[in-house]
C-alpha cells in the first residue's frame, strides 16, 4: 500500500499545487456565474465545462479520474487505491474480507477497481450498457441526469451481489445522490445487508441532498458510510441551466464551418490544447513524420493477454483474476515499449469508455519500468463542448462514430484533451467487441488519433463472455474419427456411424425435390470407384498436384496478410476439409505456424451449425476464425453462411466472425478470399469419403442431432482399404517447396488487386435454369467438382461442357458413360462444366436403374 500512497500524495502535488495556472473552471464560472465551493483541494480536482444536456448544462471534469482529462496514472491509479484503504480501515480487517464492490459505468468502472485494489480481497463488478446475450441480470438502475441512463448488473457468478457483507458503491462524483439511491433501494430489495459504504472522488451534494441518503438508511435499516477525497458544492445561480444553453448555441453558430482534425466536422469545434501555464500550443492539422520520416499508420500490439483472463468487470473480477493480471503486467508493457517508435519521450495511453481499468493498469506499468512521461485517459460517450482557452476543462475534442456496435444505436464517442498535447504516440487499447471496421474506418477514431500524433498503436483486449453451462464434447479426430491424423483437423461433428442413414439416389431425389425431405436428412450409397475411375484419379493427382500446390499456397498467404496473422481455420464439411488441412501445411512449410484446424457442418437452407460456433467462440476468438471450402460453384454456400451468421448474432449476441469464405478455387466469382478462379479439376472432388478421411456427408435430423447436439456424420471405417485421403494430401504438399516462390508472387500480386466478387457464375446458372427450361438454380451445379458430385450423388439429366475442355473432364465423361447421361458441348461456357439435375425426377422419368431419360 505504500506504493499507492506515495501515488496519492505525488498526485496531490502534481494536481493541487496550481502556482501561477489558471484554473480550468474559470471560464464557464465567469460566464455563468457559477461556484465552486469547499475543501481547498477541490479547484485542483475539478474543472468545469459545458454540455448540451436538458438536465444540466455545465459538466465537473476530474482531474485524477482519467477519463476527459489526460493525467499520470499513478496519480490515477492512486486516488482510488488510498480511497479503498481508507474504507478498509474504516471497516475492520473481518467486514473488509466481506465485501463487494461496486462501481458505474461508464467513468467510475476503473476508480471502482482501484478502490477494490486497495481494499484488498474484494471482488469487484461494475455496471454496464452492454447487455451479453444470455447473461441474466441481477439488477438495474437508472442514472437520471446522464445522456445515457440506463445500467446493468450482469455477474458471472449471480452469488457475487447475494452475499449480507459490506457493499461499495464507487461513482466519481456526488451531484445529486440520486444514482446511489436508486442503486441502493434496487439491490437492497433483492439482496438485503447491514451496511453500505458509498465512496466518490468529490461529494458536491446540497445539504437536503445529502440528507436523503440518511433518510434512506433509516428507512432500509442499514448503516451508510461515505469516503470521499473532497467535498464541496456548486452554487448555481437562477437561470444558468437556460443561460448555459443559450452559451452553447452562441459558440455552435460562431464556430460553425470550422474545420476540425482529419476532415471531421463535428458540431462543436475542435480546439488547440494551450501549454500548462497558458501559453499557446497550435493543434496538429494532419500527418506528421515519424522518427522514420513515414508517414502516420496504425501498428497492432499482441499483448498476449492471459487466456480467460476477463478485460474488466462487466462480469465480476475476483482476487485472482487481479493476481493474473499483475503478473501478467511486465511482459505486456515491454510488448507496448517494443512498439513504440525511438525516442519517445511522451506517450498516451487511451482506453475505450467501460474499458479503464486494463488500459489504466498497462499505463501505469509503462511509466514505472520506463522514464517515459506517461499519460492516460480514455474514450467517452459523453458530448461536451471544447474551448481553446485555458481556464476551460476540456480543450480539444476528437468526435468519431461508436465502434463496438451499442445496443441503443449508433452514434458518436469522444477523445478530449488528447489532440494537441504534444504526444510522440498514443496507444489505443479496446476490447475486441470494438475492434470492428468503423473503428479502422477514414472517419473513425484511430484515424483521428493519425492526425494529431506521428505514431497510433493498437493494442485489442479479448473481451470477457461468462461461459454458458454446455454438455459439448471436444472435438472428434483421427484415428477415432477419420483416417487423418489428430493434429491435422479436429471434427465439431457427432459420430453417427452405427446408424443406418444410407438410402438409394433415386429414392433420396424423389423425397428431395417433392419436400418430403431435406437431402441432409440422409446419406447416399457411398460410390464405389471402378478400377478405369481409381486410375484417373491419380492421373489426375499427377498432373494437377503443382497447379493445387500454387493455389493452397496463395490463398493461405492471403489469408495470413489480410485476415489474421494465426487463423483460426474452419473447413466446412466435408470438402473444405482437405483444403483447410493443405491450408494448414502450407502455414507450417512456409512460415512455422501451427494453426488450429477444425471442421463444422453447414447445410444448405438450415445454416451453420450454430453449436460448432459455440464451442469456436469459447476456445478461440471469432475474429480469427477463417471459414474454408473446396471451391464455389453458384454461391449458395457463401450466402448460406453469410446469412446464417447474421442469425446467430442475433441469438447468441456472439459477433466477429466474419463470412467471408477462403476456398481453392473460386470459378463462381463469390469470394474476395481464393487461390485461383480458374473452374479446373481438384482430385479431391473425384470421391467421396475416400478422399475426405473416410467421412460421409454431415446429417442434420431432428430425432438424432438436438438442440444441443452438433450435426452428426459417419465414418466408414470398412473403407479404408480404397482410402486415398493422406495419399492426395502428401502428393500435394510434395509440391509446395517447387511452387513456393511462385505461390507468394501470385499472392503479393492479388493482394493489390480488385477482387469484388462479380457474381457471375450465380448469373450464369439463373441463365442455365431458364434456357433449359428447369426454372429452379438448386438443380444447376455448376463447376468440375459440382459437376462429379451429382454424378456421385444425385440423379443427374445431362452435363453441359465448355467446347474443347481437356484431361479435366476425363472422369466427368466416364461416370457419365457409366450411368447413361448426355455430355453436351456449350460455346461459350464460364465454366469447364455444368451439371444438371433431373428436374422432374420421378421413378418413371428415370427408369428403376436410375439412368435418366428424356423429358
Amino acid at each position: 500500500m505504500e506504493k499507492a500512497e506515495n501515488a496519492v500524495n505525488e498526485g496531490e502535488h502534481q494536481v493541487c499545487d496550481e502556482g501561477d495556472r489558471v484554473w480550468s473552471g474559470s471560464w464557464v464560472a465567469e460566464r455563468l456565474g457559477v461556484e465552486l465551493v469547499g475543501d481547498d483541494p477541490l479547484t485542483g480536482l475539478l474543472g468545469l465545462a459545458l454540455r448540451r444536456n436538458p438536465k444540466r448544462a455545465h459538466l465537473l471534469v476530474s482531474n485524477v479520474l482519467g477519463k476527459h482529462v489526460p493525467q499520470s496514472p499513478s496519480v490515477v491509479y492512486g486516488y482510488g487505491v488510498e480511497l479503498g484503504r481508507r474504507v478498509r480501515e474504516l471497516l475492520g480487517a473481518e467486514e473488509a474480507g466481506r465485501a463487494v464492490v461496486l462501481g458505474y459505468a461508464e467513468t467510475a468502472t476503473g476508480l471502482g477497481h482501484s478502490v477494490a485494489d486497495g481494499l484488498g480481497l474484494a471482488p469487484y463488478l461494475h455496471s454496464t450498457r452492454r447487455p451479453v446475450a444470455g447473461v441474466a441480470a441481477a439488477g438495474g438502475f437508472e442514472e437520471a441526469h446522464s445522456h445515457a441512463t440506463s445500467h446493468l448488473l450482469l455477474p458471472e457468478d449471480p452469488a457475487l451481489l447475494g452475499g449480507d457483507g459490506p457493499l461499495v458503491l464507487v461513482d466519481d462524483e456526488f451531484s445529486t445522490g440520486n444514482t446511489v439511491l436508486n442503486t441502493v433501494r434496487d439491490l437492497h430489495q433483492r439482496y438485503p445487508r447491514r451496511r453500505y459504504v458509498v465512496v466518490a472522488l468529490v461529494d458536491m451534494r446540497s445539504a437536503a441532498d445529502a440528507s436523503r441518503l440518511a433518510d434512506l438508511a433509516e428507512e432500509i435499516g442499514a448503516r451508510v458510510d461515505l469516503v470521499t477525497a473532497a467535498r464541496g458544492t456548486v452554487r448555481l445561480p437562477e437561470g444558468v441551466l437556460e443561460k448555459g444553453q443559450e452559451l452553447v448555441a452562441r459558440y455552435e453558430s460562431e464556430t460553425a464551418g470550422e474545420a476540425s482534425p482529419a476532415g471531421a466536422a463535428p458540431s462543436w469545434p475542435v480546439a488547440p490544447l494551450s501549454g500548462a501555464r497558458g501559453t499557446a500550443r497550435p493543434a496538429p492539422t494532419g500527418p506528421h513524420p515519424d522518427d522514420n520520416g513515414t508517414a502516420p499508420h496504425t501498428t497492432r500490439i499482441d499483448l498476449h493477454w492471459p487466456a480467460n483472463l476477463p478485460d474488466g468487470a462487466r462480469h465480476g473480477f475476483t482476487p485472482a483474476h487481479r493476481a493474473r493480471l499483475e503478473a501478467a503486467l511486465p511482459a505486456m508493457a515491454a510488448r507496448i515499449v517494443e512498439a513504440l517508435p525511438r525516442n519517445a519521450r511522451r506517450v498516451h495511453i487511451l482506453g475505450f469508455e467501460e474499458l479503464m481499468y486494463a488500459p489504466l493498469r498497462l499505463a501505469r506499468e509503462l511509466e514505472r519500468v520506463t522514464g517515459i512521461e506517461v499519460r492516460y485517459s480514455t474514450t467517452t460517450r459523453s458530448p461536451v463542448l471544447a474551448v481553446d482557452d485555458p481556464g476551460y476543462a476540456i480543450r480539444t475534442r476528437l468526435a468519431f462514430p461508436a465502434h463496438d456496435d451499442p445496443a441503443d444505436g449508433p452514434g458518436e464517442r469522444y477523445a478530449y484533451n488528447v489532440a494537441g498535447a504534444g504526444f510522440d504516440a498514443v496507444v489505443a487499447v479496446v476490447d475486441s467487441a470494438g475492434d470492428t471496421p468503423a473503428l479502422h474506418a477514414p472517419d473513425g477514431l484511430l484515424a483521428r488519433l493519425a492526425a494529431h500524433t506521428p505514431r497510433v498503436l493498437l493494442a485489442v483486449i479479448p473481451s470477457y463472455a461468462p461461459e454458458r453451462p454446455s454438455m459439448l464434447p471436444e472435438p472428434l479426430r483421427g484415428p477415432a474419427f477419420s483416417s487423418y491424423a489428430p493434429e491435422e483437423v479436429g471434427w465439431l461433428l457427432q459420430d453417427l456411424s452405427d446408424v443406418t442413414l444410407e438410402a438409394p439416389t433415386e429414392e433420396r431425389e424423389e423425397a428431395i425435390q417433392s419436400g418430403g425431405a431435406h437431402y441432409a436428412e440422409s446419406l447416399p450409397v457411398e460410390y464405389q470407384p471402378s478400377e478405369q475411375y481409381q486410375e484417373l484419379f491419380h492421373a489426375a493427382l499427377e498432373d494437377s498436384a503443382a497447379r493445387i500446390a500454387q493455389a493452397a499456397g496463395v490463398v493461405t498467404e492471403t489469408v495470413l496478410a489480410e485476415r489474421s496473422p494465426r487463423p483460426v481455420l474452419v473447413s466446412l464439411a466435408r470438402a473444405g476439409t482437405p483444403v483447410g488441412i493443405l491450408m494448414r501445411r502450407w502455414a507450417q512449410h512456409r512460415h512455422g505456424l501451427d494453426l488450429p484446424h477444425y471442421a463444422v457442418s453447414i447445410v444448405r437452407g438450415r445454416g451453420i451449425d450454430a453449436n460448432a460456433l459455440r464451442w469456436l467462440a469459447r476456445h478461440h476468438d471469432p475474429r480469427d476464425v477463417v471459414f474454408v471450402d473446396g471451391w464455389t460453384g453458384k454461391g449458395a454456400i457463401t450466402r448460406e453462411l453469410a446469412k446464417a451468421l447474421e442469425e446467430f448474432e442475433k441469438s447468441d449476441g456472439i459477433t466477429g466472425f466474419d463470412p467471408e469464405i477462403a476456398v481453392l478455387a473460386d470459378p463462381g466469382s463469390c469470394v474476395r478470399t481464393y487461390g485461383t478462379r480458374e473452374d479446373f479439376l481438384i482430385p479431391s472432388a473425384c470421391l467421396n469419403s475416400t478422399v475426405s478421411g473416410l467421412i460421409s456427408r454431415t446429417v442434420l435430423r431432428a430425432d438424432l442431432v438436438g438442440p444441443d447436439d452438433f450435426h452428426g456424420a459417419k465414418f466408414y471405417r470398412e473403407l479404408a482399404g480404397t482410402d486415398v485421403s493422406v495419399a492426395f494430401l502428401d502428393a500435394v504438399s510434395a509440391r509446395f517447396p517447387e511452387v513456393a516462390d511462385a505461390a507468394c508472387a501470385q499472392a503479393k500480386e492479388l493482394l493489390a488487386t480488385d477482387r469484388s466478387p462479380t457474381w457471375e457464375g450465380w448469373a450464369a446458372v439463373e441463365r442455365i435454369s431458364e434456357e433449359y427450361a428447369i426454372h429452379d438454380v438448386n438443380l444447376v451445379k455448376p463447376g468440375v467438382g459440382e459437376t462429379t458430385r451429382v454424378m456421385l450423388r444425385r440423379v443427374p439429366w445431362k452435363v453441359l461442357a465448355r467446347a474443347g475442355a481437356g484431361s479435366d473432364l476425363d472422369h466427368v465423361r466416364l461416370l457419365a458413360e457409366q450411368r447413361g447421361v448426355p455430355v453436351e458441348e456449350v460455346d461459350g461456357l464460364p465454366y469447364t462444366c455444368v451439371g444438371l439435375i433431373h428436374p422432374k425426377y420421378t421413378r418413371g422419368a428415370t427408369g428403376a436403374d436410375g439412368k435418366a431419360v428424356s423429358v
